[in-house]
């Protein structure tokens, strides 16, 4: 097994500016990761935890040299959202869910790598993933409104959380939404003129100060409180605080997980992609799915929580310079240089504060622009998305998850079930249009040219026989030849087999031929197998349309030449079987 292939080869120049990179990096991205886990409902500590052991484990055995591993909003929101029931934020129970959840998130990752089940990134489609994001953005957003107003809410569910908000608005703590609004203001404007300066860096340095000199918590501006110092334990001892589970809570939890490797395998693997081909690099979706799967091992034996690739701190580490795992290394040394030395001054932090950090996150999350480009597109995926975001805010984020696979496979299979299909006819450039199949639709006089544009298979065979036999009609017909054009069926089974062959039979019966035109070599395959090449008859297989519509002319030609022949020796046609000319 080849070590740290995101890192090598190593050159002096290339790793004087990657490390800077990581430096830049852990500026931006330390008061980041401690929102996400504020969202996650864990200890703030744990979200610099994610920067440490799962950032070189994922260096170490990924190959992606640009995706930063680390705590992610998107994971973090299916956990807390998911383990809600089971403990309360921050105990000791929430830690050792936090711990199983990341550990067994691991094995579902390892074994999707040993199964080579990277193509699943490709199932979760864009539209679902910006209506699931979107949720997760709005579900966050109003969970942190409380903390930045200073009023308590009860209520576990976002609907019911933002109304507990709005009826105690007018006994708001005036101080702490001063102090956010001052935050918030700061953050946008600097990002808005400076976007280069890490405002929330800034903006958490300049209120731990205020918060220590001015005595936030004696003015009722609640804080973060003390924050364990120094690396992290590695071990589960917390585990064995669960062996009571019973078998309910362990089916939540391996549900949870496998929400949150989904999400991990499609965000980090669409990530990796983008980066791997705008700097022209290698990808391999499988080879990173070990890394992924050791970053949330390291995650679990470290007391933090799931980790996932995250496409904003990826970005980060670009802008920054970095270009390759080393940035993320020397993230993980700085980060534990912090852990070291630097957590006490933590304890002045307002929660106010991390509220709003956490809802700026929420807003990236809402992709406004996306929305907008798919309804402008399409207004089916455009309600989809919407669908997958409703599901998200006022059922849950592990239903949205759910939502958004399954709504993403019932599209293949509506694809596949209702492919583009229909009769080719020629435009006055003699360019093909597809109309849709109807009795009278004709290519040219005698002749259609049916195009089916999927592979075919049991559930759609019937509508295959459907549109295929409606060409001919009405009875009797004047169709002579259908010619099936087979370029996409790339593949049947053996009940559209069976189909095929009855449609032979059914049009013979009425005296029409029925060919194939560029059926791929390995629909060919299929056809030999299934015996359909010799049922319809290898001088009825055409490489091209045009050789079969040449044919057909030449079938025509000499047809017509016949009944001429037979009016002439005083016989009807129609005895002899030789169709009239039209």
């Amino acid at each position: 097994m080849k070590l740290f292939r995101g890192v090598r080869p190593l050159q002096r120049a290339a790793a004087l500016r990657d490390m800077l990179a990581g430096v830049v990096l852990a500026a931006m991205d330390i008061p980041q990761v401690m929102g996400y886990a504020k969202i996650a409902g864990m200890p703030v500590v744990t979200g610099l935890y994610t920067l440490l052991l799962p950032l070189v484990a994922f260096a170490a055995f990924g190959l992606s040299r640009y995706l930063v591993v680390a705590a992610d909003s998107a994971t973090a929101a299916i956990f807390a959202s998911g383990v809600s029931g089971l403990a309360t934020p921050a105990n000791a129970q929430h830690l050792a869910l936090a711990e199983i959840v990341a550990l067994i998130t691991a094995a579902i990752l390892l074994l999707a790598r040993l199964l080579r089940l990277g193509f699943i990134a490709d199932f979760l489609s864009r539209t679902v993933l910006v209506g699931f994001l979107t949720g997760v953005g709005i579900q966050v957003g109003i969970s942190v409104l409380s903390e930045m107003l200073g009023e308590p809410v009860t209520s576990r569910r976002p609907a019911m959380q933002l109304w507990e908000v709005i009826r105690e608005l007018p006994r708001v703590h005036v101080p702490t939404v001063a102090v956010s609004a001052l935050v918030l203001s700061f953050v946008f404007v600097v990002r808005r003129f400076a976007p280069k300066v890490p405002a929330a860096l800034v903006a958490v340095v300049v209120a731990i100060v205020a918060s220590a000199v001015t005595n936030f918590a004696g003015h009722g501006i609640v804080t973060i409180g003390p924050v364990v110092g120094g690396l992290p334990h590695l071990g589960m001892m917390d585990v064995f605080s669960l062996r009571g589970m019973g078998w309910k809570e362990v089916e939540l939890l391996m549900t949870v997980s496998a929400s949150c490797a989904v999400m991990i395998l499609t965000q980090s693997a669409a990530t990796s992609r983008t980066y791997a081909t705008k700097h022209r690099e290698q990808v391999n979706e499988n080879i990173d799915l070990f890394g992924l799967s050791a970053a949330n091992a390291a995650a679990a034996l470290s007391g933090a929580f799931v980790v996932n690739g995250s496409p904003t701190q990826t970005a980060m580490m670009e802008d920054a310079g970095g270009q390759s795992q080393l940035a993320q290394v020397t993230t993980a040394a700085v980060v534990g240089l912090v852990l070291l030395f630097l957590t006490r001054p933590l304890q002045y932090l307002p929660i106010c504060v991390l509220g709003v950090l956490v809802f700026l996150v929420a807003i990236r999350l809402i992709d406004l622009k996306g929305l907008r480009d798919i309804r402008a597109e399409s207004m089916q995926e455009f309600a989809l998305a919407v669908m997958t975001a409703a599901v998200v805010v006022l059922v849950g984020v592990e239903q949205g998850i759910l939502l958004a696979m399954v709504v993403s496979l019932l599209r293949i299979v509506q694809h596949s079930y209702h492919p583009h299909s229909g009769v080719l006819v020629g435009d006055v450039n003699g360019i093909w249009k597809l109309v849709p199949a109807a009795p009278g639709v004709v290519t040219q006089p005698g002749l259609v040219l049916y195009r089916f544009g999927a592979e075919l298979f049991y559930a759609n065979a019937a509508r295959f026989l459907e549109e295929a036999s409606c060409v001919v009609q009405p009875m009797p017909t004047r169709v002579r030849w259908v010619v099936v054009d087979a370029e996409a069926m790339t593949h049947v089974d053996y009940t559209a087999s069976r189909v095929v062959m009855a449609l032979k039979k059914n049009l013979t019966e009425v005296g029409v031929e029925l060919a194939f035109a560029r059926a791929p070599w390995d629909l060919r395959s299929d056809f030999d197998r299934h015996h359909l090449t010799e049922m319809v008859g290898p001088e009825r297989m055409f490489n091209r349309l045009h050789d079969a519509i040449t044919a057909f002319e030449e079938h025509v030609r000499l047809s017509d030449g016949k009944a001429r022949q037979a009016v002439s020796d005083g016989i009807d046609p129609d005895s002899v079987g030789i169709p009239k000319k039209e």
